[in-house]
């Protein structure tokens, strides 16, 4: 897309202002580092536009506090004192199902997820917020815990102007084909690969 213009115009009757202006899939999926960073970018330009965001993670543990969850508290703290930016919500969706397995079956864990996602249904039908990140969510939908078509028709189906980016490796294809846009993390280098391990300030 040279400056910024498409290279085709479709002949689907939208106006220029309407085809800008329509709700978003995006997927960012991949081996590498970086996903939900991207998807957090995208909510901050959606919150200083305004909008109303809703994180939902869904394999990082409760108990995990990630740097983006602070910033992000506060950025919904700043709001209700200032009237800055957006209105701001996050939610762990799941406890004890994270990387780090605890106690509970899978089926325990299919349940919380399952559970997780009639939240986001519930929300998307009442159109509670303009920005979601589904943060890690492929993960669900990998290991069948999730109906990938259920999800695919229903975000396809979502009234209104609401943009969803969901992160994860192993997005089904079924989804990737949904999305509008989709991008795919791959790895040159990472600092693992010469022994070093995650530091402040970089993976949380």
């Amino acid at each position: 897309m040279p400056q910024g213009k498409p290279l085709v115009v479709p002949d689907d009757g939208l106006t220029t202002r309407q085809r800008r202006n329509r709700p978003l899939l995006a997927v960012h999926t991949g081996e590498m580092k970086g996903k939900s960073t991207a998807a957090f970018g995208m909510a901050l330009r959606a919150w200083n536009q305004g909008w109303s965001i809703g994180v939902f993670q869904f394999v990082k543990s409760a108990k995990w506090k990630v740097g983006e969850e602070n910033a992000f508290r506060a950025l919904g703290a700043l709001h209700e004192s200032s009237g800055q930016g957006g209105p701001v919500e996050w939610h762990k969706m799941g406890e004890g199902w994270s990387w780090s397995r605890k106690p509970g079956s899978d089926e325990d864990h299919a349940a919380n997820a399952r559970e997780g996602w009639a939240e986001i249904k519930r929300r998307l039908a009442e159109e509670r917020h303009d920005f979601y990140v589904l943060d890690e969510f492929t993960y669900p939908l990998h290991w069948g815990w999730i109906d990938t078509a259920e999800v695919v028709a229903a975000l396809r189906d979502r009234p209104g102007r609401q943009h969803v980016v969901i992160t994860g490796r192993n997005a089904p294809d079924e989804l990737i084909e949904a999305a509008d846009l989709v991008t795919h993390m791959t790895k040159v280098k990472h600092p693992m690969d010469a022994g070093q391990k995650g530091q402040r300030g970089i993976e949380w």
